[in-house]
């Protein structure tokens, strides 16, 4: 079965042949879009941006990673982060440390008041996150989540 499903997606060569309603980069980046866009307001009220967020998101959860792994796990271009983290850090939400042993690396730390301004950013997360997920059963999420672990693992460049 798998196989044949693997032969019928390398015949079709054209993005008309498979259909956006079929060609899952473009349902996951629509699907992404439209959850940043019901949270671009949430957060603009708190004076934060989707990228400044989604930073304070990754570091809530991984304290002191660098900037370039910090850069991997928000999605979000090295000259974009720096301008982020600049802004983040001005606001008292993050601090940037230099590497013991290698003063070219910057650890991020995210400070009290990014903790706590994230945390006011959470439940607009998760209620937008649950939206997502309505009628889907801990079977399909699994199998989701399952399916995207690997996507991920064909398609990264880094081992994070």
């Amino acid at each position: 079965m798998e196989e044949k499903v693997a032969e019928k997606r390398q015949r079709i060569s054209t993005l008309g042949q498979i259909g956006l309603q079929q060609f899952a980069p473009y349902l996951m980046n629509r699907i992404m879009g439209r959850y940043n866009a019901t949270l671009r307001d949430d957060f603009r009220k708190q004076g934060l941006t989707i990228p400044q967020v989604r930073t304070l998101a990754v570091l809530s959860v991984t304290d002191g990673i660098t900037v370039n792994d910090l850069s991997v796990y928000t999605v979000i271009e090295q000259s974009t982060l720096s301008r982020t983290l600049d802004t983040l850090e001005r606001q008292g939400l993050v601090r940037r440390e230099q590497g013991v042993t290698d003063s070219r690396i910057r650890h991020v730390f995210l400070t009290d008041e990014g903790r706590a301004e994230f945390t006011r950013a959470w439940p607009a997360m998760h209620d937008a996150f649950e939206a997502m997920f309505d009628d889907i059963d801990d079977a399909e999420y699994s199998a989701l989540i399952a399916t995207l672990l690997k996507m991920l693992k064909n398609i990264r460049k880094h081992d994070i």
